[in-house]
């Protein structure tokens, strides 16, 4: 069966589309463009999955027909001629993928197949744990393209994936701007399951044969369309079984492809290069004349698709390979009678025209290629010269460029004249013939019209790369840290500069240069993850010793010792830990606060146990000193003597977690606990710009715990800024978050750049998982994610939630320990009991499949990270929680008085809480690596009404900082905005 497929299409739930795409309307236009395979768009979003499910009924293998009742209906409002075609659905859906690699950012769209519902709704479930699929019917997702491919493979048997417009500049697997050189550079090791791809409206199969690279491919044409009308602009042309299978394997093989239906590729966006704001439109040979410069703003221009094809060719003509088919450029019947009547294609007058065209002639396909030329030239003889000419490729073309479409006409100006008298009856009448009014000013452009596949290939140039910066070694502060002598060591580390580092490179040069047993050294800290850092870092420094080291959480110490010592703590052997007991201490239970308690009280009531442990652990390191509370302090001294070899790192003017009883005191002390320890500062920022640590530094210098506080940049951190930005509310405030995230990556979407939201080509190479938006309380974050989401940006809102907690995570320890097998329960049928097995599947596997260790890991307070590791997502945490983090570009929002300062009731003049509160922000802004915002708005509902606001008085010590505003989107003629669709 011969017939034609348009495999690439959009719903009403994708951004800038129209609200006639739905089925029924899709239906009704595939009948009358002659398309008999159309692909569904969209099944990642929930509510168009459901209309699917409701909507369409199995058909062929792999395809879906409307339901009968919605078919008839449609049917019924059609000729005899056109409603006899069979349509047919088959389930697919544009995924455009965002993300960093080798240094680069990459902005790659996909076009993703699945042969049934449930291997679409197992994708659907996979991609929920990447990134935000409710909010647009084109996903944006933070997730490496090889790394989408695998997740499709898995999902069903059969499922494929298609690179999208491989050549498109901003979003494509070869796009000039954020692409690759060749298609298997792009899906790593799973490039061998790419077996076709898409051309795209700015070229056509000819200009692809140029690149040997491609011949391995099946060039595949779709309309793309965002309205039902735009249906069959392109398609692909089978001649196979009507089978989802078969299609595919037609794919793989080339048996039964019988070429594309093309736009003319001069028609295309992004054709040619050029620059749009400045109206400059340049062929590849000016271009290059010009090095990629517009001669009148200077900026670099959007270079197109008929350049980068010569930047990859390695064919001086196109060279069909074998077994690739032809193809055939058509222009769209509703243009071609627009340019005839002088009005636009979608004017209700073209419509009706069109109507009785098709009601007579047939589909609009078979207008343009089959149906004779005289049969058309009876009803109109303007239009079947037009089709007469389309035939012969006898077409005047101006090249799209930058976002403008390019136009294809069949006449001349003037050569549509009116007709003086005579002529045969037809659809048009006397009107008909007026010359087209004049579309405005023409781009500037270079002399004649290429309507040919260039030749000459331009000179490779060299792409300019910019590395992070690197320490080698260590630097003097650093490395006079870690070779400090025996004795107490209070190391003074500012945000940035490289404090982990300097510990686990002191503890690596005890065990190599001092000749300390690994045994001997203890290190200490408050979280999991630091823990596992720490840990992580002293494997590559000392791998053969790392296993005698203990690295280790104050709780995670509690409860090694108490494991040593359970009978002294009258404890059995085999205890499990709680999170809190409430009817006071049995044998076999421990909550969380008996893993201090117990120890501590074992310590200082028993000497000798004490001098033991001292013994053992002769050499301590503690990272955040600044943070201990009093019993982690008392256990401390517990293990080290005033003369002991105790070092700590840490920073005071850090110290933000009063709240959980930690006590800056014990750091300010510390020379009076460890009589003649010595002091080294380490005072060199390897993270931030000198712009943000000299705002960070006017922020922190009113109540700095720090004398002389100093933190050198060191580096190059590219356009660093520091901007404060003044909103009209909280709402106002996100959307400046989300259009600046927009802007700072060169658009998440072709959307953002056509409609004027985004005006920067992201040049400094962002991904999402380089922003951060930091806030005083979690309630804050409601408005940011409504307006991330809005946008389609990917994001991760923090949680501390403790694994433990997680729903089914008690089920699932509980079948372990009844000899049940993680792989078996992550198959279950039970959704709960199989998700909480996958949550769970890392760390059981860092646990070694060792139960007790899995069942207090679980106990101390893991944190929940429910996302795919493999996403790439703009994190939206905490200031407190930030602690240890660092991003390229921070936004901290709500910078306002009685929310940064946070004002307590009855604790208004409490000056150590309103101190605490400014290093609160001090650590907020030293996250920032490049660019910092500093946001607040004049009105936030807070105490359940809408109240004003007050800048915070922590911003008036800033100098020197810029005003921060959104963009400003340019205006679009209302004819552009509806080309557009």
């Amino acid at each position: 069966m011969r017939f034609h497929a348009d495999l690439h299409i959009h719903s009403k739930y994708s951004r800038a589309c129209s609200k006639d795409c739905d089925l029924e309307h899709l239906g009704w236009w595939a009948r009358r463009k002659g398309i008999v395979l159309v692909g569904t768009g969209d099944f990642t979003h929930p509510a168009w999955f459901s209309h699917l499910r409701e909507n369409l009924v199995p058909a062929e293998p792999g395809l879906f027909r409307l339901r009968e009742d919605m078919d008839r209906g449609i049917t019924e409002r059609l000729p005899g001629l056109l409603a006899a075609a069979p349509v047919r659905f088959m389930l697919s859906v544009e995924i455009s993928t965002i993300y960093k690699r080798d240094g680069r950012t990459r902005k790659v769209h996909h076009l993703v197949y699945m042969p049934d519902f449930a291997a679409a709704e197992e994708f659907n479930r996979r991609l929920g744990r990447i990134g935000n699929i409710t909010s647009d019917g084109r996903p944006i997702l933070g997730l490496d393209s090889r790394d989408l491919l695998e997740i499709a493979l898995e999902s069903g048997e059969g499922s494929y994936l298609v690179p999208a417009h491989v050549w498109t500049p901003w979003f494509a697997v070869l796009g000039s701007r954020s692409g690759f050189d060749a298609i298997e550079d792009c899906y790593a090791d799973l490039a061998g399951h790419i077996f076709a791809a898409e051309t795209g409206l700015s070229s056509d199969p000819a200009m692809n044969w140029r690149v040997s690279g491609l011949d391995r491919y099946r060039m595949v044409s779709n309309s793309d369309a965002h309205s039902p009308p735009m249906l069959g602009r392109e398609t692909t042309v089978f001649d196979t079984e009507l089978d989802y299978f078969a299609v595919r394997r037609t794919l793989e093989t080339g048996e039964g492809h019988v070429g594309s239906v093309e736009f003319f590729p001069e028609e295309g966006k992004y054709h040619v290069d050029g620059h749009r704001a400045c109206g400059v439109r340049m062929e590849p040979a000016e271009t290059r004349a010009h090095a990629g410069i517009c001669p009148e703003c200077g900026k670099p221009l959007t270079i197109g698709v008929l350049s980068r094809v010569e930047e990859l060719a390695d064919r001086e003509e196109p060279v069909r390979p074998a077994g690739a088919p032809d193809f055939r450029s058509l222009v769209p019947l509703p243009e071609m009678v627009g340019e005839i009547a002088g009005v636009g294609p979608r004017s209700k007058r073209v419509l009706r025209e069109i109507d009785a065209l098709t009601a007579a002639l047939g589909p609009e396909l078979s207008i343009l290629e089959e149906v004779p030329v005289d049969d058309i030239a009876a009803r109109s003889t303007p239009l079947g010269e037009a089709v007469a000419r389309l035939r012969r490729g006898e077409v005047i073309r101006d090249a799209g460029y930058d976002g403008e479409y390019g136009t294809i006409r069949l006449f001349e100006p003037g050569e549509l004249t009116r007709r003086a008298s005579g002529g045969s009856p037809g659809l048009f009448d006397e009107e008909a013939f007026a010359v087209p009014a004049e579309r405005g000013p023409a781009p500037r452009r270079t002399e004649g019209r290429r309507s040919a596949v260039p030749r000459q290939r331009p000179a490779a140039e060299a792409e300019e790369e910019t590395a992070e910066p690197r320490v080698p070694g260590l630097d003097p502060e650093q490395a006079a840290a870690v070779a400090a002598a025996e004795g107490p060591l209070l190391i003074i580390a500012g945000p940035g500069t490289g404090k982990t580092r300097t510990l686990t490179h002191r503890i690596a040069h005890l065990v190599t240069e001092r000749g300390v047993a690994p045994g001997r050294c203890l290190a200490l800290t408050f979280t999991r993850r630091a823990a596992e850092e720490m840990r992580e870092r002293l494997t590559a420094l000392v791998p053969d010793h790392v296993g005698g080291i203990t690295v280790a959480t104050f709780h995670s110490l509690g409860l090694a010792i108490l494991r040593e010592q359970h009978q002294r703590a009258g404890l059995d052997a085999d205890f499990t830990i709680v999170e809190e007991l409430e009817d006071g201490h049995r044998p076999d239970l421990v909550d969380l606060d008996d893993l201090i308690d117990l120890p501590l009280a074992l310590l200082e009531g028993d000497p000798g146990l004490a001098a033991a442990y001292r013994e053992r652990y002769r050499w301590i390191s503690v990272d955040e000193y600044q943070d201990v509370d009093e019993r982690q302090y008392r256990l401390l001294r517990t293990l080290a003597p005033p003369d002991g070899n105790l070092t700590a790192i840490g920073d005071p003017d850090q110290a933000i977690y009063r709240f959980r009883g930690a006590d800056v005191g014990f750091f300010l002390r510390f020379a009076e606990d460890f009589p003649g320890a010595r002091t080294v500062g380490l005072t060199r920022n390897y993270r931030s710009s000198a712009r943000v640590l000299t705002a960070a530094q006017q922020v922190i210098a009113p109540s700095t715990l720090v004398a002389d506080r100093v933190l050198r940049p060191l580096g190059d951190h590219g356009d660093a800024r520091v901007g404060v930005h003044a909103a009209r509310s909280e709402a106002a405030e996100a959307t400046f978050v989300a259009r600046t995230v927009e802007e700072l990556i060169g658009g998440a979407a072709f959307h953002a750049r056509d409609s004027g939201w985004v005006d920067s080509d992201g040049e400094e190479g962002l991904g999402f998982s380089d922003f951060a938006v930091l806030y005083r309380t979690d309630r804050q974050a409601a408005a940011v994610v409504e307006a991330l989401g809005r946008a389609g940006l990917p994001f991760q809102k923090r949680s501390h939630d403790r694994l433990g907690d997680r729903p089914g995570v008690a089920r699932v320890v509980e079948a372990l320990a009844a000899g049940g097998e993680l792989a078996a329960l992550r198959r279950d049928a039970d959704a709960e009991l199989a998700g909480a097995a996958e949550l769970l599947a890392p760390l059981a596997e860092r646990c070694g499949g060792d139960l007790a260790r899995f069942r207090d890991a679980l106990a101390l307070g893991v944190e929940v990270d429910s996302w795919d590791p493999r996403a790439d997502r703009i994190s939206l945490l905490t200031l407190h929680a930030a602690k240890g983090l660092e991003f390229p570009v921070v936004f901290v929002v709500g910078c306002e008085d009685g929310l940064l300062p946070m004002r307590w009731p009855g604790a208004e003049d409490d000056r150590e809480a309103v101190d605490e509160e400014r290093r609160l922000l001090f650590v907020g802004m030293t996250r920032a690596q490049r660019r910092l915002y500093l946001c607040h708005a004049a009105e936030r509902f807070r105490h359940g009404a809408v109240r004003g606001a007050r800048r915070s008085p922590f911003l008036d010590v800033l100098r020197d900082t810029e005003r921060a505003g959104a963009t400003v989107p340019r205006q679009r003629s209302r004819d552009t905005q509806l080309r557009l669709l």
